[in-house]
């Protein structure tokens, strides 16, 4: 059992506090805002993940886990510190480190002994060093320290599961004494057979980085194959499952749709062409990876343009908003481009999202948010499915075409059988599902 403090209570944070203490640790978990730390000490989770808070209420229970204000009482008590602090996108697509260097400042100011610090957020390569150097620069007294690189590979709607039952484990450090520590705090996945990749700082780093980059890749290129079936009349659907069956290739990341959002791809795409330009590089790949999902968002716009024809006075419906199912986050979200276009040619959009409204409204306040599906659907021209919800994928046609003016649905996920619809008079738009051209004379 290791005393750990976790700075920072966000998505990341508080995750990992949690996992960490379910572990067996005894964790306590820093924040500067008073209000969420009582928040949390109600028993409230303030965002939406599956599943955590019932991990959260359980060890708090237990007495493992608790909340604080009190930073230096948490450096001064606690052997290990975890930083998961924001390392939000900055000018230019370079990470922001502020709250990085902020922490690390104060780690140094109230070291009392040997401290391991583990930064736990997505960070550039070379920030281990970076910390390393401003702790030191903030010590009142020499004090050994270790700094260790631990990515998270957390995926919202999943995290909790993804941080119990990791694929593997990846730990960043320079001696020893921090690896044989980080071990013990993992103890529990050696049962699960979990890999740990023991490597340097600067590997670590990178990891997370390339790991993102490689699967939005995935996304972009299964995106313009879409198109290119759009173009030539083939299904995009089929084209993908006959690629995942290469076991070279696999079959996650390959659903053609809105294109990519969130807190990680579109943020860690640009920081990893940031700090390749840094060294002198090009990434190419990455570069195209990002001009890619922009460009794919804005297309369904036009899908729903097209499909409607006028969209000037058109009344949208527009079924999901968060950047995927299971989530509140609208960070990127691929509805959010729907939306401001639509509503920049005169259209009125009317939306409905299981849990992520309250956040929607902070950033499109002039849309209507309904109930649920079928009142977003009242007197809508087009339906338009953006994050595929469990509970979209049970619509009643029927109903809803009794409380729409128009009979047009745009599957932007490709979740629903053209037939369906067509069956209720309904012309269905999906992304990449072309039909087949066949040309007599060409036979």
């Amino acid at each position: 059992m290791q005393k750990i403090a976790v700075i920072g209570t966000g998505y990341v944070g508080l995750v990992g506090g949690a996992g960490l203490a379910d572990f067996g640790n005894e964790v306590v978990c820093v924040d500067r805002d008073a209000a969420k730390i009582k928040t949390l000490e109600r028993g409230e989770v303030p965002f939406y993940e599956p599943g955590l808070a019932e991990v959260v209420s359980r060890n708090v229970r237990d007495g493992r886990l608790r909340f604080t204000t009190d930073f230096g009482g948490a450096v001064r008590e606690r052997g290990v510190i975890f930083s998961a602090v924001g390392t939000p996108e900055g000018e230019g697509g370079h990470v922001d480190l502020t709250q990085v260097d902020d922490v690390a400042a104060e780690i140094g100011r109230h070291m009392t002994g040997y401290r391991l610090i583990v930064q736990k957020s997505t960070v550039p390569v070379g920030t281990a060093r970076r910390i390393r150097r401003i702790i030191r620069e903030n010590q009142r007294e020499q004090h050994e320290f270790d700094v260790v690189s631990n990515p998270e590979f957390l995926r919202e709607g999943s995290a909790v599961d993804d941080f119990m039952r990791p694929n593997r484990v990846v730990v960043g450090a320079d001696t020893e004494r921090a690896f044989a520590t980080m071990r013990a705090i993992y103890e529990p996945l050696y049962l699960l057979k979990t890999p740990m990749v023991e490597t340097t700082p600067e590997s670590a780093e990178l990891v997370k980085y390339a790991s993102n980059a490689f699967l939005a890749t995935k996304i972009s290129f299964v995106n313009e194959v879409a198109n290119l079936c759009e173009a030539v009349g083939a299904d995009v659907q089929t084209v993908a499952y006959a690629m995942g069956l290469d076991g070279r290739i696999g079959t996650k990341f390959l659903h053609a749709g809105a294109g990519f959002g969130g807190s990680c791809f579109p943020k860690d795409t640009k920081a990893l062409a940031r700090i390749a330009e840094g060294a002198g590089l090009e990434t190419k790949i990455v570069k195209a990876t990002i001009e890619v999902n922009e460009a794919q968002k804005l297309l369904m716009a036009e899908k729903v343009v097209r499909a409607v024809g006028e969209i000037g006075g058109a009344t949208v419906a527009v079924l999901g908003l968060s950047f995927k199912p299971k989530t509140d986050d609208m960070r990127y979200a691929p509805s959010i481009v729907l939306v401001e276009e639509l509503t920049r040619r005169g259209a009125t959009v009317r939306a409905f999202d299981p849990v992520a409204m309250e956040n929607a409204r902070a950033v499109m306040p002039s849309i209507t948010y309904c109930r649920d599906a079928y009142e977003a659907a009242d007197g809508a021209d087009v339906v338009v499915l953006m994050t595929e919800w469990n509970e979209f994928r049970s619509l009643e046609i029927g109903r809803l075409a009794e409380r729409m003016a128009g009979r047009v649905v745009v599957d932007c996920r490709n979740i629903y059988d053209p037939e369906d619809f067509e069956e209720h008079g309904f012309t269905y738009v999906g992304v990449g599902r072309g039909t087949p051209v066949v040309d007599g004379a060409d036979r």
